[in-house]
């Protein structure tokens, strides 16, 4: 049985579009970051990742992490390949060059897009307005151009990003690349990475994890 630790409101996320796309059956523990609690290790708080039941499973104190079958493993771009690897079927690798090419570009989305990503996603979206940098946001959107680009330029050379099909590579970058969607300009300079994102978006287990993440009652 596969466990998945982490809320929906976090990389979690990742993880449990990928299971849902595979039809896999999981096991969902709602560990919250704990932060979002007055004090996380009162007697009635809820996991979290302060909890010691969960610093024993990643004692990083981070979200996500899975127990497949006695594998523990942490950071959410890794659980995705390991799955995609172990349970895939089409979203998996089908030879050793496709797996080369998923490591490659999970690597370039957490490198090359996710610092920046962030930063938009935070000082545009999710920080209390007072809080809010709007230098710091349009930092990022002009980092993100060049990659943005590079992105839009394969994309539109073979529509996905390994193998001409939809696979975990996507997933695991589309969820990088959703945090910047609120700078629509990076976007609109960027048609086949905006149609792709798109099309991403519209799949029934992605639709399926963010009702389940609009749902969730967190802390």
């Amino acid at each position: 049985m596969l466990t998945i630790y982490g809320c929906l409101r976090s990389r979690a996320s990742r993880n449990i579009w990928l299971a849902h796309e595979m039809g896999l059956d999981f096991r969902h523990v709602p560990v919250v970051q704990a932060n979002r609690l007055a004090d996380p290790l009162a007697a009635d708080a809820p996991i979290n990742t302060h909890s010691p039941a969960f610093l024993a499973i990643n004692p990083n104190a981070r979200i996500p992490a899975v127990d497949d079958d006695g594998l523990i493993l942490n950071e959410s771009l890794a659980i995705n390949l390991h799955l995609a690897r172990r349970h895939g079927g089409s979203l998996g690798p089908a030879d050793l060059a496709e797996d080369a090419q998923f490591g490659m570009w999970a690597l370039w989305a957490a490198t090359e897009v996710e610092p920046f990503a962030i930063n938009i996603l935070y000082h545009r979206v999710t920080k209390p307005v007072a809080e809010r940098d709007p230098a710091l946001a349009e930092a990022a959107i002009a980092a993100l151009a060049a990659p943005f680009a590079v992105l839009d330029a394969h994309l539109a050379a073979t529509g996905f990003l390994v193998g001409g099909r939809f696979t975990v590579a996507d997933v695991n970058v589309a969820e990088v690349v959703r945090y910047a969607l609120s700078a629509a300009e990076l976007f609109e300079a960027a048609p086949h990475l905006r149609a792709w994102i798109s099309a991403c978006h519209a799949r029934p287990a992605y639709r399926r994890m963010m009702a389940e993440r609009d749902a969730e009652q967190i802390a």
